[in-house]
């Protein structure tokens, strides 16, 4: 299972990027920001019910950007849902869980990155 620690840690280790939590009324909500101050990831807790799902368990999630061809792709595969609260066709909202795969995870999490910052 992948948590928001061990983002946070990937991020650190591997880009240099550490969370911001601007949200007053969400403050476990924490922003993963590029050097020039776009956002790569956002990791939220988010009732099942808001993301479309049966249920009102808080269930974590990340956001990443991603190419729309992709997006169209993982929303198709279980724990891939369209971006929360982010534009639908270029975010994609990824649940962590037991079933999350680290390796496919962190390689979004890279590939947003490389979006936001190669433009």
């Amino acid at each position: 299972m992948v948590t928001r620690q061990d983002i946070f840690t990937y991020t650190e280790d591997n880009l240099g990027i550490t969370p911001v939590y601007t949200f007053k009324r969400n403050p476990k909500y924490a922003i993963l920001k590029n050097r020039q101050g776009k956002w790569f990831g956002l990791v939220m807790n988010v009732p099942q019910n808001k993301l479309g799902l049966t249920g009102t368990t808080e269930l974590e999630i990340l956001d990443v950007k991603v190419d729309p061809e992709l997006a169209s792709i993982l929303r198709d595969k279980p724990g891939y849902l369209a971006g929360y609260h982010m534009n639908k066709e270029h975010w994609i909202s990824i649940i962590l869980n037991q079933d999350t795969d680290a390796h496919s995870l962190f390689q979004l999490l890279d590939g947003s990155y490389e979006l936001v910052t190669n433009k």
